[in-house]
């Protein structure tokens, strides 16, 4: 595992939508494309994600926690999780993106690990997420944590827009029953 020593993570705000919309469509463009649309994923990405997330980190009340990992002014990760999203599954990890040539480096571990605690310190419920059926390094990562896969379903097109995606792509859901297991 890479040295983490001056990553810093902490809760994110208002002013930090663009630096999370750049990396969300980095991370789109790199693990999406087949299942999203090219003329989506080479054009209005990254201002579709900038809009949801200047709407997502303008909200504050309470049911959503985006935690961010910072090296120096760089963003090189981050965690969206969205509390009590299910009654049976609990909280959702509703993004987990790293920057590609941080991946493998310990940063996913440790986003993962401050989403679980921030469940945790909730004092209930599991912690659950999708990720796209062809994304197998992040099944991977997900399983080596502990996850275990317990459904799926077809992708929802980001936005609501149909011709966003390519055919029917589906989404795996893994589930973690107690968050704290994560917590390193």
């Amino acid at each position: 595992m890479a040295d983490l020593a001056g990553v810093v993570f902490r809760r994110a705000g208002f002013d930090d939508a663009m630096a999370v919309a750049r990396l969300h469509a980095d991370s789109w463009r790199r693990h999406y494309r087949g299942a999203y649309a090219d003329a989506f994923i080479d054009g209005d990405v990254e201002r579709d994600r900038l809009q949801v997330w200047t709407e997502r980190l303008s909200t504050r009340d309470g049911t959503t926690a985006t935690i961010l990992a910072e090296d120096g002014s760089c963003l090189v990760g981050f965690a969206h999780v969205i509390f009590d999203e299910n009654d049976q599954y609990g909280s959702l990890i509703d993004n987990l993106h790293v920057v590609f040539a941080r991946k493998r480096g310990g940063v996913g571990t440790q986003l993962m690990s401050h989403a679980a605690a921030a469940v945790v310190g909730r004092g209930r419920g599991g912690l659950h997420l999708w990720v796209l059926e062809q994304n197998t390094a992040a099944q991977d990562f997900y399983e080596d944590r502990g996850g275990t896969c317990t459904g799926r379903r077809l992708v929802s097109p980001p936005g609501g827009v149909a011709g966003r995606l390519n055919g029917s792509p589906v989404a795996l859901r893994y589930v973690w029953a107690d968050p704290a297991l994560l917590i390193v």
